[in-house]
């Protein structure tokens, strides 16, 4: 076997990692969740969160990663073997290789739209679609929704096909020259559009003279004024852990994935804060300072929320295409904002594929390019039943089980085999190893009692509150239910089928290791 990459710089390796993190979500899906959970009461529970399973599992997932590595493992089912030695190890891991598959499949459709919607901006491809309802026609038709503006899908076939060749141009880079490389160029470009676009929300006087109520700094006010008495509402609290998972992009294996091409002595203490502390700026400060506060002072705030009851793209791609055609040089900043989208969702995408990537290389000695190809097949195969069946629930069918409930999945898993099974001591001195900075005790109490007590709770009132019905299709129209099923026959056989990988790869190793 051929020997393993490492990271170029320890710069490079930390804007990868929050490249990885930094996605759609932090500016779609963050101003959502806290419009529809009363704003500045969300954010109390959500920092919570963020103490308490955000930079724990951070700090988990670099320490699982950088151990497996040490063993030229780069994805979950190798780095549980090594962490607990039980036959079922590795299958537990299948569920994470899963996760991050079955995501980037759908998310690379998603961040498509938003190259899409950059070019329709620049070009004033949608210009005279001023009300909500014109520019959620104009979506639901380039998505195959409804019908409307576009003749056909191919324009959105075509932004796909755009977007997977740029993602796997970079993965057949490899981590240095690939990865390391982009994340240099892509993360100072989206800082810099999205402080810019932020400013200029800031610097926007109110656009109805007759409805002052109506400005960006009630918007303002409105994320971070809590109302107290909203915190006694388990909705919003397990609402605000949720967008910790999505925000981090931990549960999926890709943070491990990147922290196993470290080497022993690299500190992970410090790089995994860090590496959140960038996350949060993006998520809080940048996309915080966008979307909501400008949807509120052209809709205010009952208008905002109305919105924001639609969905992520109701009020990233419906409200702000209205909004920025109402505003000077509404081309360029559409262009930069849906622009600004796309590379965050490219950093994230990429790094979903790496951990599949390197079990193909480590596991049945493949080399770069013959791996990266094969994913690259794989996934433009199956990225099809998104396109074609998406309008029938089939992505929010693979959103639900493998984005939603398998990443709190995985997230259980992980800190109970790094806090109970490998041990806590074990694990706080892997965590140390090389450290920049001394990770207060409290945290070795905090991951193995709090955090798995917390992801238990969430996992079993998602369970109880959204796992149940959406298996028993409640609610579901009945020409949706055999793409549902679909959907998750699908996912089945994807994790049947690398569970038999792992069972041909680790065969395969003990007959090389008889052998020698």
């Amino acid at each position: 076997m051929s020997e393993r990459e490492q990271w170029g710089s320890r710069i490079g390796l930390i804007l990868a990692m929050a490249g990885n993190a930094v996605g759609i979500g932090n500016f779609l899906r963050f101003p959502v969740q806290a419009a529809q959970n009363g704003g500045g009461a969300f954010m109390i529970p959500y920092f919570v969160a963020f103490i308490l399973l955000a930079i724990p599992l951070m700090w988990v997932e670099w320490t699982i990663g950088r151990h497996g590595g040490k063993y030229s493992h780069g994805s979950l089912p190798g780095m549980f073997d090594v962490m607990w030695r039980n036959p079922i190890a590795k299958y537990m891991g299948v569920i994470g290789l899963l996760i991050s598959t079955i995501i980037m499949i759908y998310y690379t459709y998603l961040v498509s739209w938003m190259l899409g919607f950059s070019f329709f901006s620049i070009t004033g491809t949608y210009d005279g679609l001023t009300t909500l309802e014109g520019m959620g026609g104009f979506l639901g038709s380039y998505t195959g929704s409804s019908e409307g503006y576009f003749d056909s899908m191919w324009y959105a076939y075509g932004f796909m096909l755009i977007t997977l060749v740029f993602n796997f141009y970079i993965l057949a880079k490899g981590i240095k020259g690939g990865i390391e490389k982009f994340a240099k160029v892509a993360l100072p470009m989206l800082f810099l559009f999205g402080v810019v676009l932020a400013v200029w929300v800031l610097t926007i006087d109110t656009p109805n003279p007759a409805k002052p109520e109506n400005s960006v700094w009630n918007g303002l006010a409105f994320i971070w004024n809590p109302d107290f008495s909203q915190l006694g509402n388990a909705k919003i609290w397990l609402a605000a852990a949720g967008q910790v998972f999505f925000t981090l992009s931990v549960g999926m294996g890709t943070l491990q994935a990147y922290a196993s091409y470290l080497k022993e002595k690299n500190d992970i203490a410090l790089s995994g804060l860090a590496t959140s502390g960038v996350n949060e700026f993006v998520e809080v400060v940048i996309g915080g300072t966008i979307a909501i506060p400008i949807a509120v002072a052209f809709f205010g705030i009952m208008g905002t929320q109305e919105i924001a009851s639609g969905g992520a793209f109701n009020l990233g791609i419906v409200s702000m295409g209205v909004i920025f055609q109402q505003m000077p040089f509404g081309q360029l900043l559409g262009f930069m904002w849906f622009f600004l989208l796309f590379f965050a969702g490219v950093t994230s995408s990429v790094a979903m594929a790496q951990p599949l990537i390197s079990f193909l290389k480590e596991n049945f000695g493949w080399d770069h390019k013959k791996a990266t190809i094969a994913i690259g097949l794989f996934i433009f195969v199956t990225i099809h039943l998104v396109f074609f069946y998406n309008q029938f629930g089939f992505l929010d069918e693979l959103d639900f089980w493998a984005g939603s409930f398998g990443l709190v999945l995985v997230s259980l898993i992980e800190v109970v085999i790094f806090g109970w099974i490998f041990g806590i001591d074990k694990g706080w001195k892997e965590l140390m190893k090389g450290s920049d900075i001394n990770v207060p005790n409290i945290f070795k109490f905090i991951i193995k009692y709090v955090t798995p007590v917390y992801l238990i709770i969430i996992l079993v009132a998602w369970t109880w509150q959204d796992a149940v019905p959406k298996l028993m299709m409640e609610g579901v129209e009945p020409e949706n239910v055999p793409y549902l099923w679909g959907a998750r026959i699908f996912m089945l056989a994807v994790f049947t089928a690398m569970c038999w990988m792992v069972k041909i790869a680790w065969a395969r190793k003990r007959k090389i290791e008889t052998e020698s």
